[in-house]
């Protein structure tokens, strides 16, 4: 118990390190806050005939998954660029304390920037009828995007810019399959083999169902996908960094 204890300090020594110096960087704040609202602005300019309610969650679903992977990629080879990474390194906390210690910087700054999103639309008069549902759904989807982006920074290489180029490359095609622009009712059915293996599909239809009462898969079904992935990022995240941390020195 006292070692978890020691390990529980270790990581939050970790994120709060993380929030006081990169929650305020250019890149983080370009493809964590103002990349989802430009989307979502762009698209409802398009003049699609599409209710407030299902606007409003698929720009939340945008703003979780933007803020939850704009920090957790770059961590590291900021780190690795100051030369900060080897005094981390080199301290008693492990690789898999550095990584949740990442993590959880992350997620806070995802859930932060989302509480935003859900106060604007209650703000306009969107009932919530599911609100713990959703809480929860928030909470486990941003450690899963967390943690996705977290892997997102295995290749050891200290360029930043990189990273975040290889980011992008996965985030955006996610976005456009995960049911935020088009109802998963309305894609075709190789658009929904792409959807059931985006993470971002299943916290979209919980938001959804948390403003309308619908849902296009049954809720459970959402949260266990959710957690799934959570796990096997997690766990993939930890495993992959403790083969690449020793070539980023």
């Amino acid at each position: 118990m006292a070692a978890l204890q020691g390990r529980v300090r270790q990581a939050w020594a970790i994120a709060r390190k993380d929030m006081r110096i990169y929650y305020l960087k250019g890149p983080v704040l370009i493809f964590g806050v103002f990349m989802p609202v430009f989307l979502f602005l762009a698209f409802y300019m398009g003049g699609r005939d599409l209710s407030p309610a299902f606007l409003l969650a698929g720009l939340m679903g945008m703003t979780l998954f933007f803020t939850s992977t704009a920090v957790s990629p770059a961590i590291f080879p900021w780190e690795g660029q100051a030369k900060t990474l080897e005094r981390l390194a080199a301290s008693p906390a492990s690789i898999a304390t550095i990584v949740l210690g990442d993590m959880t910087a992350s997620v806070i700054f995802g859930i932060g920037v989302t509480m935003v999103t859900l106060l604007i639309a209650l703000g306009l008069g969107l009932p919530l009828l599911h609100g713990f549902v959703l809480a929860a759904a928030i909470l486990l989807a941003a450690v899963c995007f967390s943690a996705l982006g977290m892997l997102l920074a295995v290749p050891p290489t200290n360029v930043p810019s990189n990273i975040m180029m290889l980011s992008s490359l996965l985030k955006f095609p996610l976005v456009f399959i995960s049911g935020i622009f088009v109802p998963l009712e309305e894609l075709p059915s190789w658009g929904m083999a792409l959807a059931v293996c985006s993470p971002l599909t299943y916290f979209t239809d919980i938001a959804r169902y948390s403003f309308t009462g619908t849902h296009f898969f049954p809720v459970a079904a959402d949260i266990a996908a959710l957690a799934v992935f959570a796990l096997v990022f997690t766990v993939a995240a930890v495993v992959l960094h403790r083969r690449t941390m020793p070539r980023r020195m």
